[in-house]
Order: structure tokens, then C-alpha cells, then sequence
């Protein structure tokens, strides 16, 4: 079948040269056309069921609103988790699902489930919404809106009214979230003694303004042979005209809203501040939908917001360069696009040294732009986008994809200058020496491409965000290989026989090169010492191996690598019950803080929250976006100047992370930190001196930075407790009580106000003087049955209190969290670590316990999963073997490069990182695969010279010098050209594939230096005490 198609592309040279250009012209467009994002899409089947409890406080909203909603979604098929947070006036539940589940799916299930819930939510409270479907990679866009002479307000009017719709009107976007600003309401403010003096109630207020402004349709009169419309309009958003609104007549004369209530335009209590630079402004955050392509959609926004930006007021600017996810993906990009022609580079300097031959090299280099293209195309369709692991992917088969094409060539090469050495009469025709030259090489390569597949299989076996994340550049690996096969039997032997049969051409090229024949001439002088010397090498290679494994279960674990985003996101906490004015100066006090560090070149934070905001602080909690540049000094020491800063800033809490990483963290474990330690119970309060208890006992462990405790204490509340006996001596319900209490202190929106195609609420409630204070509250007059006011402290009772300031809970258990970061050390021992401190100094009373969650959960699990699936992909490596040579022996001398090739990589590791990361690992499957194709090389050789009849020494010596040239060109392409990737971890992009491609380039440098020597000697050994017998090479080629 195989000596078939090498035949067929001997003969059919058009068709194989069409089919190659056809694949780089389609490849090329394909490439221009597809996504490009930094990662695949990460985002877990995750739902958000969003309710409005209109002031609630957060207890209420536990037990009414959020409680319901967990218990109905627990019972939920293929939920996996259910996380709720509930604060003042909002509820938000978190609903995740099994990776793998179809979103829309997931949502329906949802759905379905809150029709049974929607029952069950008390009046007033707003009908439980999923919020729209975004991906992981949370907000991709901010955009800042500033002004000189514009006020907030009007800032915030054009945010919500000309900003918003458009953005939402671009494709891709999923969700626009506004904070800052002062938002626009008509305010209708009673005053209760004018309206005790005209005797109008509460409710009559209310009914009236429900009314205030609003068009009839009065159905149609047909006259004079026209249809005219007939139209009520009582619609106005003029003051003085919704103050005239007639309410009752007294005493003959009319009372109209302006005699008991002053009517104006005021703002909405503020939710939220926003700031850029330290200056206020309004911030738009732009999440976008999962699978959208974040350069793209970022053009597009910008090129509307540039053609907005026209129509605004002249001091209105709007700032798009706050966060740009797109910069990172950018950079990240070429990064690994740099990587590659980089690598590419080195490659084609190591075949043109070794081969010597400018058309050796071309048709050897051809191999990795059909390779890359063929595989951009197959990804394409298989639902694939451009992103930093794909490349990753390819960056790293870069080397390996002329592996397949230099050993032909390099066989094709050598026989043919062989077979120009014969005489005349004796030589056979080109075509049939580059036919039977690829075909004696073609079962090596076969065989030991699978192997390299197989020893990838590993990576599929991930599930989780490390599968997702991981996968593709399994896929991006394993095509661009197998197509490089592909390559190296059709075109490679059509090229070779095309280009390298002139007799012109094999004259000049008669002799070897200079450093072929140097490097073989040393080599076999070197490889008789080493035969003479058996002992030594065996058991020096044996000695360094053993090190090598102790050096291994020395290092530290880590999940991922730390990313290098150029932006950081603090979590900026004051202390529960804080204010939101007090909240915002201690934020622009960070903000200042930060601007003072030069690396740092904008930020931007959000102080409380945004309406339904997903991604919602707590009134006592801010988030600051910083980007920087790093100039004169390292990450390290730039990342302890900012938070040396941030610890100098009074009566906050901080954590310092990255926009994605900070992403990834919350995905995993529900918490925006690398460790989450959380204390499950009942009581907040104890729940929360646990947790302080935690935090004391593990303070002292090195490495650990950023450690928090969830602020679930209690904050002040006040607290209007009614008096049912004074309540029935003036004949009030409890009804009539709390709708007093819900819109005289609260404020209820009764009606919309339209200016234009604007719509803004009409608030209903009593003026500043009864709202601001305590004793306002007091002296705040209720309508009784007979039409009278009397003060509220006459039939309740006002009391400053405390309550929780939110409750966050999951799996329908209340938990208070301990976060912390790692910095300068490994996450596993670090957890290790906190485990020990908290198992010996921590007792938790009943009813209580400790969960451990974060990135070293998901390293754990992927560790084991690669484990076990390791052994398998070694046995079926062992399998393959047996396949080539059938026999077990030879196999498993074939199997030494495994060790040989793992002193290396932990030796590289060891020495840059000494931490053991997922990648690194994937970075030793890798090599396992790509270290056995030199002894598959050499032992074929010696094959097919022991079949010739030739001695056992001759063998050795002359099976192994005649493989040199092949063995070390298809390690040093593939090791050096990792040598971009490896130097450079610390870019943005290549954080992942660095350490892969540290364990590569160091494993394969020294599997290849010991292969040569430890494979001859074994297999001499083996042969001279006959556990490797002559007959046995029988079966081989047979």
C-alpha cells in the first residue's frame, strides 16, 4: 500500500505538485479568514439567574429569593455546582453545569426550573432573568466616558441612551454593563405635613402619580372621506406640568401634586462610582459572546464608537484604550507567530550545515508550510479558532514536521551519490534508487510518527478547563505531523527524484560535506572508546537518570504557568458597612497610589455596581483595571512595589491578580484567587471568626501573598420594627404598614417619563428631611383609617441594628471564604503547607468544615489523568515497536530513550523554573514520542545490515555512523527550534508553551548524545550474550 503511493507520486508528478499548491493557496486564505483569540473558549456551562429584591436586606433575600431558586436548580440534570451570592436589594445564582453540556441546553433546563419558582417570589420582589450568555473571558472591552463642563448626569444619560444600544447593536457583543455617573430620574417628593394639611393619604399619591404621564387611544373617526386617529396626550416630561396634575379637590378648591410634593429631576442613589485616572467618569464594560472573535469584534466597536463620538457634545470624550483584551491577544499572537519563523529559522541553518545542499534544504523546509497550512485548514473545520495554543502547537511541531522529509532526503541523497560511484554498467536508474531509498526508510517513519501521535493521546484524555485549554494544541501537533507524513512519502520522494538525480549536480555533491564527514570521523572514534568502555557509560548514564528522579520529586507543582497579560485587576475591599462615598475615596486613594509606580500607565475602577451586573461589587468593594508597560526592572519586582503600595493605603483589603488569570481562578473554585479555603456552616458570625483563624494560623507560610477573608460580618442596619397593638389602636394593616415603609423610604417607581425616544422612571417617596436621618424616619407622618397622619415612632419602633452585609453560599450551604494568591513558589506545596497549619492549629465545632479549592485541585486532577493514560500511551509506544521489529527485546532497547530523554527535560526544568506545571508535563509525553524515533533509526539500520551478513562490530560501528547525519539533524531541528519559545516564557503568549518546550529541547539534546552511545552498547551487549540471537533479525523486513 505504502511503496503504492510512493510509486504513484513518482509517476503522477503534476498531481502532487497541484496538490500541494492547492493545499497553501487554500491554507493562506483560510488562515487570513479564521477567529484569532488568545485561548480556545474556556467558558464552563455556567447560567446566571439574576433578581432584582428591590432593597431587600440581605437576609430576607437569602431566605425569600435566593434560597428557592438553589433548591429548584439543585435537582437540575447535569448541574455540577450551584453557587448563590446575596446582598442588599439583588440575589445572584450561579448555575454550573457539566463540561460538555450544551449551553443552550443548559439554559433551557434553567428555564424550565424558574417557571416552578417564579410562584414563589414574594410581591415586589422583580421576576428571576438569566442573564445573557457571555464568555469567560469576562469583559473584553471598557470603554471610559469623560467630560470637561458636562455633568455626570448628562454623561450618564448619553452612556445609557446613545452608547449602550449601539454597542449592543454590534454583532458579537452580549452584554453592555454601565457604572458611575448620576442616573436620571423624576422625583416626585411628599411632604408630609402638606399632605396631612390637604389631606391626602400615602396611597392616593401614589395612585395619581401611577397615572401622571400617559397617552389614551380613543379608536378612529372616519369624516370627509379620511381615517384620523383619535389620541388622548396627556404625556409630558415638563415639571411644572406633571406639578398640576390634579390630585383631589379640598375644601372646593383643587390640590395638585405641586401643593404636597416638590417634583424636579434629581438622581437615582447611587449604586456604583466609576473613575479613570483617578478623575470620574462613567465606564461601559462590553462582554462579549462565547466563539466571537475578539480582534474583530474590538475594530468594529471602535470604528462605531469613532462615528458616536461625532455626534456627541464637543467636551464629551469617549476613551477606548482603558482595556483591551485584543492588545493582549495582539501580542500574545505574535508572540507565537515569532516563535515559529524563528524557529523555522534555526532549522533551515541546521539542514543546510548538515546537508550542505541549497536544493536538500528547500525540499526538506517544504514540508513545514504544507504541514502548517493543511493543518489550518483541517482546524478550520473542525470548529477551531487561531489562538496562542494552536500555534503553541505548531510552534512546537515546527522541528519535528522535517523530521520525516530530512530522513528521506537524507537516504535518498546518500544512495544516490552511492550509486553514481558504480560503474557505468552496474548503476540503476534514479527512479529506482529513489524509489527503494524512500522505501527503506518508510516503515521507520511511519512507525515512528504514530509513535509521536500516540505518545500525544494523553492530552485527549483531559477533561475541565485544562482539556479545553489544552486539547487543541494536541490537534494542531498531531495534524501538522501527520500531514508532514503525508508530505515525506508523496512529494518529498516526487522532489528528490525531480531535483536531485542530475548527474551535474551528484558530481559537485560527490564527497560528503566537511562537517558530515568531521562529525562522523569523531563519532565512530568516539563510539570504539565507548564499546571498549561498556561499564562506564552504562552505569554513569544509570547514575545521572537516578538524580534525575530525585531531582524530580523535589520540585514544586503549579497548574499553569502565570500569564503576562500587561493589565492587573485589583479586588479592593473596605471593611463591611463602609459607605459607598467613604468606598470611592479609599478606591481613588489606590488609584493615586497605583499612578505613582511608573511602569503603570492607566486605570480604572469600578467602585459598587452596575445594574443586574453579573460581575457586581458590594457597595464596600472596588475593582481597579491597571494596564502597564514593564521598562527597567522584572515582573516580580514590579508586582512587590504594587502591592507594597496597596498595603500602604489605610482600612483595605487587596488582591492582585490579572483579568484572565483572576477569570480562571473564579471559574474553578468561585473565587477570583489562586487559593479558596472555604469555612462551610450556619452562623455568619462564627463561620467568620473561623475563617480569621485560618488566616492567623497560615500567615507565616512563605510564598503565600494577598490573604483575605470574605467581609460576611455584620454592617448597621435601621430597622423599623412594628407595633401590632399601637397598629389596630389606629386601624393600620400590616399591609398598608410595609407599602408606607416600601415607598416612603424606599422609593417606588410608579410611571415612566418620556423625553423623546428616553424613557427615565418617576420615583414616588418623602422628601430628603424624613429619608436622611434616624429621627426623619421618626418623625415620618403614616395615614391612619380615619384619614389622620401620626408620626411612624408612634406605632413602630426605629432602632439601629446589625445585619449581614451579604451571604454567599454553595450547594445550598452558607460558607465564608479565606483567598489567597502564591507568589515566587509552587501552589501545591504551598497547600500543602496551609493543610498541615490548619489541620494542627485549627478545631471546628460541629456542624462545620474546610474545603479546599483552586488551580492545584485541577493540577491534581490532570496530573493523575496523564499519569495513568501515560502508562497506556507507553505500552501502545511498546505495541508499535513489537510491530516493527517483532521482537521484545529490540523493542525495549528502543524504549532506553524514554529514561535518557527525561534526564534532560527535569534537568532543564530544574535549573529555569524548578516547578512542575501541567504543560511541562504534556512537554515530556511530547518528548517520550519524539526520542524514540532515533533508536527506531539505528536498530533498522543494524537490521538491515545483519541481514547482509555483515559482523556484529561492523554493525554497530557502521549501522550507527551511517544514521548519524539523520539522528542529528531530526533532534537538532526539532530541539533548536524550540530554542525561541524556550528563551522567551515571559512573553505574552508563550507562557504556556515554554515549559513545554524547555523539557523538549533539554530532553531531546540529551537522549540524542546518549542514544548514540547507550543504543550500540546495549544492543552489543544483548547480541554478545545471546538474548538477541542472528535468527531473531530474521523476522524483520520479512
Amino acid at each position: 500500500m505504502i511503496n503504492k503511493i510512493i510509486r504513484f507520486s513518482l509517476n503522477n508528478k503534476f498531481f502532487i505538485l497541484l496538490c500541494a499548491v492547492v493545499v497553501m493557496v487554500v491554507g493562506l486564505r483560510t488562515a487570513n479568514n479564521m477567529d484569532v483569540d488568545v485561548f480556545p473558549d474556556l467558558t464552563a456551562p455556567t447560567v446566571v439567574v439574576m433578581t432584582d429584591a428591590h432593597g431587600m436586606a440581605s437576609e430576607e433575600v437569602e431566605r425569600l429569593v435566593t434560597f428557592p431558586i438553589e433548591t429548584a436548580m439543585n435537582g437540575a440534570t447535569d448541574v455540577r455546582r450551584v453557587r448563590s451570592a446575596s446582598s442588599q436589594g439583588f440575589s445572584f445564582v450561579w448555575v454550573e453545569f457539566d463540561w460538555g453540556t450544551d449551553i443552550f441546553k443548559a439554559r433551557q433546563i434553567v428555564s424550565e426550573k424558574l417557571i416552578t419558582v417564579n410562584s414563589q417570589m414574594p410581591l415586589g420582589v422583580g421576576q428571576p432573568t438569566l442573564a445573557p450568555q457571555s464568555s469567560i473571558m469576562g469583559e473584553m472591552f471598557f470603554v471610559g466616558i469623560q467630560a470637561k463642563t458636562t455633568s455626570l448626569r448628562d454623561i450618564r444619560t448619553i452612556a445609557d441612551w446613545n452608547v449602550k444600544p449601539m454597542l449592543l447593536a454590534t454583532g458579537g457583543v452580549s452584554q453592555v454593563t454601565i457604572i458611575g455617573g448620576e442616573y436620571k430620574q423624576y422625583q416626585v417628593l411628599a411632604d408630609p405635613y402638606k399632605m396631612k394639611y390637604y389631606g391626602i393619604s400615602m396611597l392616593e399619591l401614589a395612585d395619581i402619580c401611577k397615572g401622571l404621564s400617559r397617552n389614551s387611544s380613543g379608536g378612529a373617526v372616519r369624516q370627509y372621506g379620511n381615517e384620523y386617529v383619535v389620541r388622548g396626550i396627556a404625556r409630558t416630561s415638563e415639571l411644572e406640568s406633571l406639578g398640576n396634575s390634579y390630585i383631589k379637590s379640598e375644601n372646593g378648591k383643587p390640590v395638585r401634586i405641586s401643593d404636597v410634593a416638590e417634583v424636579k429631576i434629581g438622581s437615582a442613589p447611587k449604586m456604583g462610582y466609576a473613575s479613570e485616572n483617578a478623575k470620574p467618569a462613567v465606564i461601559l464594560a462590553v462582554s462579549k459572546q462565547p466563539n466571537a472573535n475578539t480582534v474583530d469584534l474590538t475594530k468594529r466597536i471602535e470604528a462605531n464608537l469613532a462615528t458616536l463620538q461625532k455626534t456627541l457634545p464637543p467636551d464629551v470624550k469617549l476613551d477606548t484604550k482603558i482595556f483591551r483584551q485584543a492588545d493582549f491577544i495582539e501580542t500574545s499572537v505574535k508572540n507565537v507567530q515569532d516563535a515559529l519563523i524563528e524557529g523555522g529559522i534555526f532549522v533551515i541553518i541546521v539542514l543546510f550545515l548538515f546537508l550542505g545542499s541549497f536544493r536538500t534544504t528547500i525540499i526538506s523546509l517544504l514540508a513545514i508550510p504544507i504541514s502548517l497550512l493543511g493543518a489550518v485548514i483541517v482546524m478550520h473545520y473542525l470548529g477551531l479558532n487561531i489562538n496562542t495554543m494552536s500555534l503553541g502547537g505548531m510552534a512546537i511541531a515546527i522541528g519535528v514536521l522535517v523530521d520525516d522529509a530530512i530522513i528521506d532526503v537524507e537516504n535518498v541523497y546518500k544512495r544516490l551519490r552511492q550509486n553514481r560511484q558504480k560503474s557505468p554498467e552496474n548503476r540503476q536508474s534514479s527512479f529506482h534508487v529513489v524509489f527503494e531509498a524512500s522505501k527503506e526508510v518508510r516503515a521507520s517513519i511511519i512507525n515512528a510518527t504514530l509513535i509521536i501521535i500516540v505518545a500525544f493521546i494523553p492530552l485527549f484524555f483531559l477533561s475541565g478547563m485544562e482539556g479545553r485549554m489544552l486539547i487543541p494544541l494536541g490537534i494542531a501537533f498531531i495534524v501538522s505531523l501527520f500531514l508532514s507524513l503525508i508530505v515525506a512519502m508523496t512529494l518529498t520522494p516526487l522532489l528528490c527524484n525531480m531535483l536531485l538525480t542530475n548527474d551535474k549536480y551528484l558530481a559537485k555533491n560527490e564527497k560528503d560535506k566537511w562537517l558530515t564527514s568531521k562529525l562522523i570521523h569523531y563519532y565512530q572514534v568516539s563510539l570504539e572508546w565507548a564499546l571498549h568502555h561498556k561499564r562506564l557509560f552504562v552505569f554513569s548514564s544509570l547514575g545521572v537518570f537516578v538524580i534525575s528522579l530525585i531531582l524530580y520529586s523535589t520540585m514544586g507543582r503549579t497548574f499553569l504557568p502565570e500569564f503576562n497579560e500587561g493589565s492587573l485587576t485589583l479586588s479592593v475591599v473596605t471593611k463591611p458597612g463602609t459607605s459607598l462615598e467613604e468606598s470611592n475615596r479609599l478606591g481613588n486613594l489606590v488609584e493615586t497610589e497605583l499612578h505613582t509606580i511608573p511602569e503603570i500607565e492607566s486605570t480604572s475602577r469600578r467602585t459598587g455596581r452596575g445594574e443586574l451586573d453579573e460581575h457586581a461589587q458590594t457597595v464596600n468593594s472596588a475593582e481597579v483595571d491597571a494596564r502597564f508597560t514593564l521598562k527597567d526592572r522584572s515582573k516580580e519586582e514590579f508586582m512587590i512595589e504594587v502591592r507594597k503600595k496597596i498595603a500602604g493605603v489605610p482600612g483595605i483589603a487587596a488582591t492582585v491578580g490579572q483579568p484572565l488569570g483572576h477569570r480562571i481562578d473564579h471559574m474553578i473554585s468561585g473565587t477570583r484567587a489562586n487559593i479558596a479555603i472555604k469555612v462551610f456552616g450556619t452562623d455568619l458570625n462564627k463561620m467568620f471568626s473561623i475563617g480569621n483563624q485560618i488566616k492567623a494560623s497560615i500567615a507565616g507560610v512563605e510564598g503565600l501573598v494577598d490573604v483575605n477573608v470574605d467581609q460576611q460580618i455584620e454592617i448597621p442596619q435601621i430597622q423599623i420594627r412594628a407595633n401590632r397593638d399601637m397598629l389596630a389602636q389606629y386601624g393600620i394593616t400590616i399591609e398598608q404598614f410595609n407599602e408606607f415603609v416600601d415607598i416612603s423610604f424606599g422609593g417606588e417607581k410608579l410611571s415612566d417619563i418620556y423625553e423623546g425616544q428616553r424613557r427615565f422612571d418617576l420615583v414616588l417617596r418623602l422628601n430628603g428631611d424624613y429619608t436622611g436621618t434616624i429621627e426623619g424616619i421618626r418623625a415620618a407622618l403614616i395615614d391612619t383609617h380615619d384619614g389622620k397622619k401620626i408620626p411612624l415612632e408612634q406605632v413602630a419602633e426605629v432602632v439601629s441594628v446589625s445585619g449581614p452585609s451579604g451571604i454567599t453560599r454553595e450547594n445550598v450551604q452558607r460558607k465564608v471564604v479565606v483567598s489567597a494568591n502564591v507568589s515566587g513558589r509552587d501552589i501545591r506545596s504551598v497547600v500543602e503547607d496551609i493543610q498541615k497549619n490548619v489541620n494542627e492549629k485549627i478545631t471546628f465545632p460541629e456542624g462545620y468544615r474546610v474545603e479546599y479549592g483552586g488551580q492545584f485541585e485541577s493540577e491534581a486532577k490532570a496530573s493523575r489523568t496523564l499519569l495513568i493514560t501515560s502508562i497506556l500511551a507507553i505500552l501502545i509506544i511498546f505495541l508499535l515497536l513489537y510491530q516493527e521489529f517483532k521482537n521484545l527485546k529490540l523493542a525495549g532497547v528502543v524504549l532506553l530513550n524514554l529514561p535518557l530523554a527525561l534526564i534532560g527535560g527535569v534537568f532543564t526544568i530544574f535549573f529555569t523554573s524548578g516547578v512542575m506545571s501541567i504543560p511541562a508535563i504534556i512537554g515530556f509525553i511530547t518528548l517520550f514520542g519524539i526520542a524514540t524515533r532515533n533508536g527506531i533509526l539505528l536498530i533498522s539500520n543494524y537490521q538491515r545490515l545483519h541481514l547482509s551478513g555483515a559482523s556484529l562490530h561492523k554493525t554497530v560501528v557502521t549501522g550507527s555512523s551511517d544514521r548519524l547525519n539523520a539522528i542529528l539533524m531530526t533532534a537538532l531541528t526539532a530541539a533548536l527550534a524550540l530554542i525561541p519559545l524556550a528563551l522567551r516564557g515571559d512573553l505574552s503568549g508563550n507562557e504556556i508553551q515554554s515549559p513545554m518546550a524547555k523539557v523538549i529541547l533539554g530532553g531531546l539534546l540529551t537522549s540524542t548524545l546518549l542514544n548514540i552511545y547507550i543504543v550500540p552498547i546495549v544492543y552489543s551487549i544483548l547480541y554478545n550474550r545471546g538474548i538477541i540471537k542472528p535468527e531473531d533479525d530474521d523476522t524483520v523486513h520479512n
